[in-house]
């Protein structure tokens, strides 16, 4: 009797200690996370705490996701479970600024027309047609609203960065003020070479339906004290307090987008046909910063040069023109993760230089076939062949944009004399935010947007992404540094590296010997082929016993080449089948025996301790 109390108290004990446990957890150690993940996927950057630690009053965010639509469809539900937790993470860390809101907007329901009324999408997934809500509205104090239409999966390495945009754009609604410096007739103007005016290039228009966009010179003072990022375009005559301007600008915390040209295509210099002065860079403050520029080499690239049509109507691949693809675009950076191509020509090259405390983080690269020529030779050569001529390959990658972050110094010991400039000499910097490109032809409408008249109205089609490249930049730049500072949240789905490592074995292994098979079977077969057709000449449809068995054991050689085969490509599996069973075996079998020979432990314990308990 005493046996079965103390067993009962113990139970007891333990129910009471679980739940104790459970409330103290819940009430003080809410907002503890310790995420063992490798890229940290579960906590917030430091980036989008200081975005949450800076909102000034309350927001509302109303995740919409539809739970009982969705049953049946694992990844979805299991992608919006991820979804929901980092909300939850951000309303936990706000101390109460972010109130959430989760919504299942189920169908003709009032919660359905309040997701229509965001704007958010309804996606059609499934046999059944069902419309799928999984979308983000946000609201403040003063009904300002900002939407994710739909949390796309594909994106999700970017899920903590669009959501602390979203915050962002929530709590600082001022349009962005974009300067363009540039000295080329990108907003319009008279044509040189047609004496026509022409209209703004492509980007420049799209800029200014999203932005307010103002254009200054090169030899203008200063930057307009309310520019939230400085587009510089082709900068080769910058005036002595130009130059300190923005040598300033970016040391106090001002964002920089520079292009940069070793030969620009688009300078009017070069379509009048002048040599020598149609490149462009800052080499004053590149070298103060730690960069360097070729400025008098231009990269060719054998793999990703673009078609081109020739004066004599042909077809030749120009390898100064290039069209970088998705293997050349970083992939982890917000700005290029989804184009597809870019298309520029006469790129030049960035490079480190010793000593430079800044961060470096390329954004386009060229492939390893390429090379680089001189730019005065590549300028004096029309014909694409010649230029292909000069091409040797070096088997390494260069730089073709990138972004640099950090620490740098002044290319000005102090302010200049003669130069008017309002506010005290700033020496160094910790938040220098700049992106740089290699070119400036791919602002060009040639290189990425077909025109096409519709009734009166110029209708533009773009066939490359050089116009999302620009936007994405300043969209990217025109938040604020903590908004900068957000990557992709690294891999959700961990892949299987032991399973692909087996299948490049295996396929090193077994293709070799797989390629000779296929050789035999294809002589097999040709041979064959050659001994029925030489019995059929002349009408002879009758075969000797000789010729017959020759033709039966070549037919027979070819079934045996053929089961060959089949086996070698059973065999690219079989090691990968031997993983999994071992796999199956360790989760079935020896996982719960381990588990039972743990409680067992655990048991024996208790009993042990409960016996001299009772013996004492």
């Amino acid at each position: 009797m005493k046996n079965t109390f103390t067993s009962w108290l113990i139970v007891v004990f333990v129910t009471l200690l679980f739940f104790a446990l459970v409330l103290l957890n819940n009430t003080f150690l809410n907002s503890v996370r310790l995420d063992l993940t490798e890229n940290k996927v579960f906590t917030l950057s430091q980036g989008s705490k200081q975005i949450i630690s800076e909102l000034d009053e309350p927001v509302h965010l109303h995740f919409f996701y539809s739970d009982k639509a969705s049953k049946g469809m694992t990844q979805l539900r299991n992608y919006a479970t991820r979804v929901e937790s980092l909300l939850q993470e951000y309303a936990t860390q706000s101390e109460g600024m972010i109130k959430l809101n989760i919504i299942d907007p189920e169908p003709f329901s009032e919660q359905e027309d309040q997701a229509n009324q965001y704007g958010l999408t309804a996606a059609t997934i499934g046999t059944a047609g069902e419309a799928i809500y999984l979308g983000l509205a946000a609201t403040n104090s003063v009904d300002d609203q900002q939407i994710i239409a739909f949390f796309d999966p594909s994106q999700e390495r970017f899920l903590e960065y669009e959501v602390s945009k979203l915050l962002y754009q929530l709590s600082d609604p001022e349009p962005v003020h974009v300067t363009v410096l540039s000295d080329l007739p990108v907003a319009g103007g008279p044509n040189p070479m047609t004496g026509q005016f022409s209209p703004p290039w492509a980007f420049y228009s799209q800029l200014e339906q999203l932005y307010t966009v103002e254009q200054i010179t090169g030899e203008d003072a200063g930057i307009p004290d309310n520019t939230d990022v400085l587009l510089l375009i082709h900068p080769k005559a910058l005036s002595e307090a130009m130059l300190y301007a923005i040598d300033q600008y970016v040391l106090n915390g001002g964002k920089l987008v520079a292009f940069v040209d070793p030969h620009s295509e688009s300078d009017p210099m070069a379509m009048m046909g002048q040599m020598g002065v149609n490149s462009s860079t800052l080499e004053r403050l590149f070298k103060a910063w730690g960069i360097e520029f070729t400025q008098d080499k231009v990269l060719l690239d054998a793999l990703v040069g673009l078609d081109i049509r020739t004066p004599e109507g042909g077809v030749a691949r120009h390898y100064g023109f290039l069209g970088l693809t998705e293997q050349q675009l970083d992939r982890e950076d917000v700005t290029t993760s989804a184009l597809e191509i870019i298309n520029g020509a006469s790129f030049g090259v960035f490079n480190h230089s010793q000593p430079s405390r800044l961060t470096w983080q390329p954004l386009l690269i060229s492939s390893q076939n390429s090379d680089l020529i001189d730019a005065q030779m590549y300028a004096s050569m029309q014909d694409p062949d010649a230029i292909a001529r000069e091409y040797t390959a070096t088997n390494e990658t260069h730089t073709l944009a990138v972004r640099v972050s950090g620490s740098a110094d002044s290319a000005f010991s102090t302010t200049p004399e003669d130069v008017q400039y309002p506010k005290a000499h700033t020496p160094s910097s910790q938040q220098v935010n700049v992106v740089l490109v290699g070119d400036t032809d791919m602002l060009l409408d040639r290189f990425w947007v077909q025109q096409a008249n519709f009734f009166g109205q110029t209708i533009l089609t773009p066939f490359a992404n050089n116009g999302d490249f620009v936007t994405n930049l300043v969209e990217n730049l025109g938040g604020s540094n903590a908004l900068i500072s957000i990557r992709s949240r690294g891999a959700f789905a961990r892949p299987f590296e032991k399973v692909d490592a087996l299948t490049v074995k295996a396929e090193e292994k077994f293709r070799e010997q797989e390629q000779i098979l296929q050789m035999q079977l294809e002589e097999t077969e040709m041979q064959l082929a050659e001994l029925q057709d030489g019995y059929g000449e002349g009408g002879s449809l009758v075969l000797s016993a000789e010729q017959q068995q020759a033709v039966d054991a070549f037919v027979d050689k070819k079934i045996e080449i053929r089961k060959a085969l089949r086996d070698v490509r059973h065999q690219l599996d079989k090691d990968i089948e031997s993983l999994g069973n071992w796999l199956k075996f360790i989760n079935i079998a020896v996982a719960p025996l381990i588990l039972m020979l743990l409680l067992m432990m655990v048991a024996r314990l208790f009993k042990f301790r409960s016996t001299r308990y009772q013996q004492g």
